[in-house]
């Protein structure tokens, strides 16, 4: 089994060379307390038997300048790329894109909202950010944002107006699974499942959330895998935003599907995440 973890962060030391400019003037708690850097991730994918990961830029660290994680995936082809963020309401977003398309960031996302911007600050299917799409479709970069079930109608629109642009939900659009299975509570993410465009990111706090309430993982994940397919859902460890080490985010992960088959647990883990992201399947991307 290939494992791939499509959310991890870094944050660079040298602010001379990669300045502080966070998304809303606030940068993240995390980011101060517990963020790593380039060889602190290498290091840890090598102990947590991590093959490969989509970085995903902090949008709360640097906003829209994206250089940190560009080089860092110049430094290790292959074994990374990156995911990128710009600011899809201004009239330059889709040149952005490409510009970081062709540093070697094959994946975008639109931070909508987050620990740093209790309120989003814009809409995912304000007609402005269409251009956006229309490009991701174009170059097949998949498109992850973290808009929450509360914002379903946004969500709706842009899988359905762009059927050929793959959209990842992160960290399962912050659903409530508490009241247990069947998980009735958790209908509006299980409704996405109409959408084959649709991917969800698990991540480090949905499999420790799985556990609240009535919750329980060896039924919640099963579930999920029966409504979407383990083949659009990819694990993403969050780390270190999330409390812990890679490894311990690994072995929670996979104790928490124990569920599935390891058929199932293969795609999750890696299989699902080399179908988005094609450059650490092999293949050659170009703009």
């Amino acid at each position: 089994m290939t494992v791939v973890d499509i959310h991890p962060h870094i944050v660079s030391r040298d602010t001379a060379r990669y300045p502080m400019s966070p998304i809303g003037g606030k940068r993240s708690d995390w980011s101060h307390d517990r963020s790593i850097e380039l060889d602190t991730l290498i290091e840890s994918m090598d102990a947590a038997g991590v093959d490969k990961a989509a970085v995903v830029h902090s949008s709360t660290t640097y906003g829209f300048n994206c250089d940190y994680v560009a080089d860092a995936v110049s430094q290790h082809p292959g074994r990374l790329t990156g995911v990128f963020s710009v600011n899809v309401l201004e009239p330059d977003a889709p040149a952005e894109m490409r510009h970081w398309y062709e540093r070697g960031l094959t994946g975008m996302r639109i931070f909508a909202r987050g620990s740093t911007l209790k309120e989003a600050w814009l809409s995912i299917a304000d007609p402005r950010v269409f251009p956006c799409y229309e490009l991701a479709g174009e170059l097949g970069i998949p498109v992850a944002t973290n808009a929450t079930v509360k914002m379903l109608d946004q969500i709706e629109t842009v899988v359905t107006s762009f059927p050929n642009v793959s959209f990842v939900i992160d960290h399962l659009g912050r659903s409530d699974f508490s009241d247990g299975a069947p998980y009735e509570n958790a209908a509006p993410i299980l409704s996405l499942a109409r959408f084959p465009n649709l991917y969800l990111k698990v991540t480090t706090n949905n499999f420790r959330e799985s556990r609240d309430g009535k919750s329980d993982p060896l039924t919640l994940f099963p579930r999920l895998v029966s409504a979407f397919g383990a083949d659009r859902m990819a694990w993403g460890s969050n780390y270190p935003a999330s409390q812990g080490t890679l490894k311990d985010m690994v072995d929670l992960a996979n104790d928490c599907l124990a569920g599935v088959s390891q058929a199932d647990r293969d795609w999750i883990m890696g299989g699902t995440a080399l179908k988005l992201y094609r450059a650490l399947a092999g293949e050659t991307v170009s703009a």
